[in-house]
């Protein structure tokens, strides 16, 4: 990584240029630096640039999976139930907008990536995987699209707080659900939780907390512009993309068997998170076009490695590229050489270890799976990107710097009730962000609603 970063230095001050009279301006870059200036970079992003599709690498994979069995009959109860849930209809209170619809879910077809992840799991079993993976992958579209455009945080706060409230640990009452996300969540909780002891119950819906608390955290970085620094960003990125409530379930699939401070040791959480580290960037590396041109975002691995090294796409993927074939080899070795020694410390009988074997097996299935998925599916591939863009390029105009004039548009509400909104709320609700672009949100004060 520092060879790939940008060299300049305080020592260059001193060492390095020209000097005497007249020559300072040759070490203003090193000024720029010494005085820490550089940590401004981190908040200048201008969003929606053409970044175009990104070459893939070579991913490291060591592991296999195979397709479950019952993924048709998967398919057709998660969009069964997903309709139930309202997922694909319109936002409530907002008519013409949709947040997914019919095509947009056969695009995702997350039913797959659970048949990957869980080749071996049973008609019932992967149902109840395929409807969480849907109502995670809903809400991460949904809550950037209420709240992220429109830089909301108290709302999203409020919205947030309110999903506790419907994972109830002792069967009381919940409230009325008021859209999707926690429609979704209510049923799919009940159906969950129900037969979980009361700690896997705990700590079930501490994982989810956890991954809908992350979300704060990405909202607080867009409305400041603020690319992540890398580090703190992988620490994140095991919340955000949802990595303990895949494993949590994981884990329930294995029984009780398993000791639960097993996995509070330094053995188990480094397995756990290397694999973590493994599927969340390959999201990255998938999802950078749709993320960084067609969704202004910014939480994006990719794009914090590129900030932070000073680099070009290219180099930015073959260094998160590395980082992924590191992870997976630390699997790897972590599992023939530290986990027997745990096995032997817990004094673990034959059938645990069976079973927390059978556990990291889950887990290699689950990198592999979430790579086969990402190559299978058309969600983030360009003509789909583009298909479902049309309207939000005709609604955004141009963005960056000096653009805002361009975007005081009064015809873009009659636009927005005339047109077919296919599937995304950004449509309507995105634009240019960052600095110099405040006259862009006009139409908010006139009424637009965010």
């Amino acid at each position: 990584m520092n060879q790939t970063s940008d060299k300049s230095s305080t020592a260059s001050w001193f060492l390095g240029g020209p000097t005497g009279l007249g020559t300072s301006a040759a070490r203003l870059g090193a000024l720029y630096d010494s005085l820490g200036l550089k940590r401004f970079k981190s908040f200048t992003h201008v969003p929606y640039q053409p970044v175009g599709p990104v070459t893939l690498p070579q991913f490291y994979m060591p592991f296999s999976t195979s397709l479950n069995p019952h993924l048709g009959e998967a398919r057709r109860h998660s969009k069964e139930w997903a309709r139930q849930m309202g997922m694909l209809d319109v936002v409530p209170g907002m008519p013409g907008i949709y947040i997914w619809d019919d095509h947009k879910f056969d695009v995702a077809d997350v039913a797959l990536c659970g048949a990957y992840i869980h080749p071996n799991g049973s008609s019932p079993e992967l149902n109840i995987t395929a409807c969480w993976l849907v109502w995670g992958t809903y809400a991460d579209d949904y809550f950037p699209a209420l709240y992220g455009h429109s830089r909301n945080m108290a709302g999203a706060k409020v919205f947030n707080a309110r999903l506790s409230a419907f994972m109830p640990l002792d069967g009381s009452p919940i409230p009325v659900p008021t859209n999707p996300v926690e429609r979704g969540l209510a049923d799919i909780w009940a159906r969950t939780a129900g037969p979980m002891t009361a700690n896997a119950r705990r700590l079930f819906r501490r994982a989810i907390e956890d991954m809908t608390e992350s979300w704060l955290w990405e909202l607080a970085n867009q409305i400041q512009n603020r690319i992540p620094d890398p580090i703190d960003y992988v620490e994140m990125r095991r919340k955000t993309f949802g990595s303990d409530l895949t494993m949590s379930l994981s884990r329930l699939s294995q029984g009780d068997e398993i000791p639960p401070e097993i996995f509070r040791t330094r053995t188990m959480q480094g397995i756990e998170n290397s694999a973590a580290d493994f599927a969340c960037l390959t999201n990255d590396i998938f999802s950078y076009q749709k993320e960084i041109e067609f969704e202004g975002e910014i939480n994006n691995g990719v794009l914090a490695v590129q900030n932070f090294l000073n680099c070009n796409i290219p180099q930015a993927v073959a260094i998160v590229n590395d980082l992924m074939t590191s992870r997976a080899r630390q699997f790897e070795h972590i599992v023939a050489t530290e986990l027997p020694i745990l096995c032997d410390d817990f004094d673990l009988d034959t059938s645990t270890r069976k079973k927390l074997y059978g556990y990291v097996k889950k887990l290699e299935q689950w990198m592999c799976g979430v790579l086969k998925w990402h190559r299978a599916v058309d969600r983030y591939k360009e003509f789909e990107l583009r298909n479902n863009s049309t309207e939000k390029r005709l609604l955004q105009g141009p963005t960056g710097l000096g653009t805002a004039a361009t975007q005081i548009r009064p015809s873009v509400r009659q636009e927005t009730t005339q047109t077919n909104v296919q599937p995304v709320v950004q449509n309507v609700l995105s634009g240019p962000t960052g600095l110099g672009t405040s006259a862009t949100k006009i139409g908010s004060l006139l009424g637009t609603k965010g």
